[in-house]
C-alpha cells in the first residue's frame, strides 16, 4: 500500500504550499469527512518510481485546550497516527517559536521517522541561519522553498528513505487473477463490519455502535461457492475483551489504501441518513481510481417509504456518475438482500477484468461510425479507424485515427455506449481515449 506522509508545524510556515509542490494540484483529493476540518486534506503525489499519499493539517498547537485550535489539534494528531513518516515544517525566516518547541516535543515522544523542514529558506546562508533549529532535536535540518521547488527533491528522498523503499518493492509477488479482492467502503458507522460479519458467520470484525471503531484497513480472505476472495473491510481486527477508546478512529487513508487495493469495491450507503456529501466523495474516489463498483443501501428495513424515496432520488442526483453501478437494497444485520450483491460483485469484476479482441472493438467502432458521424471541427471531421484494448481494471479502449482530438465528450459518451452493449459491461468505468496518428508528410514543404 501506498506510505503516508503528514505536514506538521504551526500556521503559516507553508505547509499547503509544500502540499501544492508535492501533489501538484490543491484538490487531488479533498476528503469532507465528519470530525475533519477544512484544513485537512488528502493528496496523492509521486516520486520515480514511488507514490505516496500526503496529509496537510492545519496550524498545530499541541497544547491547545479549547476552541478550534483544540479541534485542529485533534486532527494534526489523527494525521500524525495515519502517517509513516512526518514532515516537520518550521519557518527559516521567522526562527524558532515557543509552539516549535512543543511540537518537537510532541514528536520526540512519538518517535515516528521525522524530517524537521525549514521552509522559506530562498537566498539564505544553511549553516548560519537554521542553526538555532537544531535545538529542537530532531536531527537534521533540511532548507527549502517550498515556493520557488527548491530541495523538493532531496526532501522527499530523506522522508522515504526511512520506509525503506527500493526497487525490488516495486516488483512483488503477481496476485492471483482467480481471487477477487473485494473492499467494503463507506462512511463510519454505515454497517460495513456488521456485512462482512454476516457474510462471514462469526465475529471477526468489530461492531460498534459508535462512529469511528475502525482504524486500519484488514485483509479476510473468504470463500464463497468456490470463489477465492480477499475482503478488505477499513476495520482493525480485534481480540476480544479489548477496550475501546471512545474517540474518533475512522481513517480516510485506509479507506483510499483498500479501494486502491481492490479490484471490487462495495460501496456501502445508510437509507437512514441518505447520500451525504461524504458518500459522494468517497464515490469520487473509486471513480477516479477506476474500479469496479457495486452499490448497496444498508438499513433498507429501519426507513418508511417517504425516506425510500427520498434516498432513491439522491442516488440519481448526488451519485448519477455513478449509474453505472449495480444497487441493492439490504439489511446486513436481518440478512436481507444479500445474496443478489454476491452475483453483481462477480459481475463487476468479469467486466473490469474482460478482455475485448481488436477486429471486435475495430467492427463496432466503424458501425458506430456509419450509423452516427462525429462532428466536423471547422473544415475538418475527426476519422476514426480503428479501436484496441489498452488496459484492464479499468477496461480501457484506444480508438486511433487523424483529428481526434476534435471528438466531442458526448461521441465519446455515444461510443462507450455501443461498447457497453456489445460486450454487456456493469459495474464498472469504461474509458475511450483517443490516439491521433502522425501525418508524416506534415513537417515536409
Amino acid at each position: 500500500m501506498k506510505p503516508v506522509m503528514a505536514l506538521v508545524g504551526r500556521p503559516n510556515v507553508g505547509k499547503s504550499t509544500l502540499f501544492n509542490r508535492l501533489t501538484k494540484s490543491r484538490d487531488a483529493i479533498v476528503a469532507d469527512f465528519a470530525g475533519l476540518t477544512r484544513d485537512r486534506h488528502y493528496g496523492n503525489a509521486k516520486h520515480g518510481k514511488h507514490e505516496f499519499i500526503v496529509i496537510d493539517t492545519g496550524g498545530f498547537e499541541p497544547t491547545a485546550e479549547s476552541g478550534i485550535y483544540m479541534e485542529m489539534a485533534k486532527q494534526t494528531r489523527q494525521a500524525v497516527a495515519e502517517a509513516d513518516v512526518v514532515i516537520f515544517v518550521v519557518d527559516a525566516r521567522g526562527g524558532l517559536s515557543a509552539q516549535d518547541y512543543d511540537i518537537a516535543k510532541y514528536l520526540r515522544k512519538l518517535g515516528k521517522p521525522t524530517v524537521l523542514t525549514a521552509n522559506k529558506a530562498e537566498g539564505m546562508t544553511e549553516g548560519v541561519q537554521l542553526t538555532e533549529f537544531y535545538e529542537l532535536g530532531l536531527g537534521e535540518v533540511h532548507a527549502i522553498s517550498a515556493a520557488h521547488g527548491q530541495g523538493i527533491r532531496s526532501l522527499v528522498e530523506e522522508a522515504l528513505a526511512p520506509l525503506g523503499l527500493s526497487e525490488e518493492d516495486e516488483e512483488e509477488t503477481a496476485p492471483d487473477p482467480t481471487v477477487i479482492k473485494l473492499a467494503v467502503a463507506g462512511r463510519p458507522n454505515v454497517g460495513k463490519s456488521t456485512l462482512i460479519n454476516t457474510w462471514l458467520g462469526e465475529e471477526r470484525l468489530v461492531a460498534f455502535d459508535l462512529p469511528g471503531t475502525t482504524r486500519d484497513a484488514i485483509t479476510v480472505p473468504f470463500e464463497r461457492n468456490g470463489q477465492k476472495f480477499e475482503l478488505i473491510d477499513t476495520a482493525g481486527l480485534r481480540r476480544k475483551g479489548k477496550v475501546f477508546e471512545a474517540i474518533e478512529k475512522f481513517s480516510v487513508v485506509k479507506t483510499l489504501q483498500a479501494i486502491e487495493s481492490a479490484n471490487v469495491v462495495l460501496l456501502l450507503l445508510d437509507a437512514t441518513q441518505g447520500v451525504t456529501d461524504q458518500d459522494a466523495h468517497i464515490a469520487g474516489y473509486i471513480l477516479e481510481s477506476g474500479r469496479a463498483v457495486v452499490l448497496a443501501v444498508n438499513k433498507w428495513d429501519a426507513v418508511d417509504e417517504y425516506q425510500r424515496e427520498q434516498v432513491h432520488r439522491q442516488i440519481e442526483t448526488r451519485l448519477a456518475f455513478l449509474k453505472f453501478a449495480t444497487m441493492h437494497l439490504i439489511s446486513a444485520k436481518k440478512r436481507q438482500g444479500l445474496g443478489p450483491v454476491w452475483q453483481s460483485i462477480a459481475a463487476a469484476h468479469r467486466s473490469a477484468m474482460i478482455k475485448m479482441p481488436t477486429p471486435v472493438l475495430t467492427r463496432l467502432l466503424l458501425e458506430a461510425v456509419a450509423f452516427q458521424q462525429p462532428k466536423r471541427a471547422g473544415m475538418f471531421r475527426p476519422k476514426l479507424r480503428y479501436a484496441h484494448q489498452g488496459g484492464m481494471n479499468p477496461p480501457v479502449i484506444v480508438v486511433h485515427g487523424n483529428s481526434l482530438e476534435h471528438v466531442t465528450d458526448s461521441y465519446k459518451r455515444f461510443l462507450e455506449g455501443r461498447f457497453r452493449a456489445e460486450f454487456k459491461l456493469v459495474g464498472t468505468p469504461l474509458r475511450v481515449e483517443m490516439k491521433t496518428s502522425h501525418n508524416p508528410y506534415a513537417d515536409k514543404d
